[in-house]
């Protein structure tokens, strides 16, 4: 009955788009604003849906998303064919959703194939060591990597407690986002800035001070809260004598690593691929994480993913979502590419102070709340030919512009669950694993209350 009584409006939906397609064509460079509308509707489901019909999200989260993605699609063939809406699909799926998956899907095999028992107890102090370990690794193996690796053998320390979820919501906070900004391998947006020629050790020398500043901050809080909600639980069993099983796992996450980093150090010519040209250091670091998960699986003993409890679900559900988030952000990114020219020209013109230079406290601002609800990888691109596009001027003159671009992408990636890739991944491992996580806006309202002081300190101290 509710998926009957949702045709209606699944028809005027189609009717706005069919209508607007008259106007502007998301092929184009300024498409109109209501070509936004399957993206919104697919951050809507993904907010709503768990927590109003949990048990239909989970069953049907493919058939949900691929309506979304035929909200977009019909529309394009109706207006312009056929051929034009394969274009958008297969250009979101070679550029953007293959790279993007298969990445994760080689860090999160890897990393679920590396066992760590014993190690630090699941105490308040040991639980800060975990959590700062990892905020520092991220910056090394990636935010990913690092989330893979880490999130396993904290819930593992914390098996003996009730209260479990505010373990995750600090861990996706500080491993999954924050930790990655000291070098272009820790975080997507950072790695972007990298390819388009800012030096690699610029994030280091300018985003290490509010990197410290809001670790520093947010391990401080997440010690006093879990120092008082350790105290109503029983006392941790003694932890195990460290061991480490799976360790090639760790040399196959350095062979990721450094492909990753070739992309950027390589640059081959371009190949025509089914209509869209794609670079062949980008197909060759596809195939090497493709052949980096089969190694991974063929090689790593079962009985150390069983230690893990690894399950294929939760790269699933991030596969399926950003397949959809994928398809219909296209023309969402289209609208902030056009600029101060564009639909979107309100809101981007809010960077601009009254002698039109760019507000580095505005731009902080404006593009980590995008980055939090859009893909910060191309929210970031966004910004930064918005700034001008020139890496020489904004290492230089433009510096302080620059690092407001790159602290807002990361930071508020930790926001919500969509903000950055390695959150959803961690929220859904601990939901298997029996932590009861908050639904997208209660993440949402925590995530608020405690990051958002944190970026109003940053804005003050570092983004001037």
């Amino acid at each position: 009955m509710r998926m009957t009584r949702s045709l209606p409006a699944a028809g005027l939906l189609l009717l706005v788009l069919a209508d607007a397609s008259q106007a502007a064509m998301p092929a184009d460079p300024t498409p109109a604003l209501a070509w936004g509308l399957p993206f919104a509707g697919m951050l809507l489901s993904i907010a709503v849906f768990p927590i109003l019909a949990p048990r239909v999200w989970h069953r049907r989260m493919g058939w949900i998303s691929g309506f979304w993605i035929m909200a977009l699609l019909l529309p394009i063939t109706v207006a312009s064919g056929a051929t034009a809406a394969a274009r958008v699909v297969w250009h979101a799926e070679l550029h953007e959703h293959l790279p993007f998956v298969l990445l994760l899907l080689a860090l999160f095999t890897t990393g679920g194939g590396i066992l760590v028992r014993g190690g630090p107890a699941g105490t308040p102090r040991g639980n800060v060591f975990m959590l700062a370990l990892g905020t520092a690794l991220a910056g090394v193996m990636g935010t990913t990597g690092a989330s893979m690796v880490l999130i396993h053998p904290l819930l593992r320390a914390n098996a003996h407690r009730a209260r479990k979820r505010h373990l995750v919501i600090f861990f996706i906070m500080l491993v999954a986002n924050i930790g990655g900004s000291t070098t272009p391998l820790g975080d997507p947006p950072l790695y972007i800035g990298f390819l388009q020629g800012v030096p690699f050790l610029w994030p280091l020398r300018n985003l290490l001070g509010p990197m410290v500043l809001a670790s520093a901050i947010l391990l401080a809080i997440f010690f006093i809260l879990d120092r008082h909600l350790a105290a109503r639980e029983p006392p941790p069993p003694k932890p195990e004598r460290f061991r480490l099983r799976g360790k090639f796992n760790i040399l196959l996450i350095g062979v990721v690593i450094l492909a990753v980093l070739l992309q950027g150090l390589w640059d081959p010519p371009e190949i025509l691929l089914l209509g869209e040209t794609i670079g062949i250091d980008s197909l060759s670091a596809m195939a090497v994480f493709v052949a980096v998960t089969l190694i991974s699986i063929g090689f790593t003993p079962r009985a150390v993913r069983q230690g893990n409890d690894f399950t294929w679900a939760p790269i699933q559900e991030v596969a399926v979502l950003f397949a959809a988030i994928f398809i219909t952000i296209g023309p969402v990114m289209a609208m902030l590419d056009a600029g101060l020219h564009g639909p979107l020209a309100a809101v981007l013109g809010l960077t601009m102070r009254a002698d039109r230079q760019f507000s580095p406290v505005a731009i902080f601002w404006l593009t980590g709340l995008l980055a939090a609800f859009l893909d910060n990888a191309p929210t970031y691109l966004v910004f930064f030919h918005l700034a001008g596009g020139d890496p020489v001027a904004l290492t230089g003159v433009l510096n302080p512009v620059l690092r407001a671009i790159s602290a807002g992408a990361i930071f508020f990636g930790a926001l919500t669950y969509i903000g950055n890739a390695p959150n959803m991944m961690v929220r859904s491992i601990a939901s298997h694993r029996g932590v009861r996580m908050p639904g997208f806006f209660t993440y949402l309202a925590l995530s608020a209350i405690v990051l958002l002081p944190v970026f109003g300190l940053i804005s003050l101290v570092y983004i001037r």
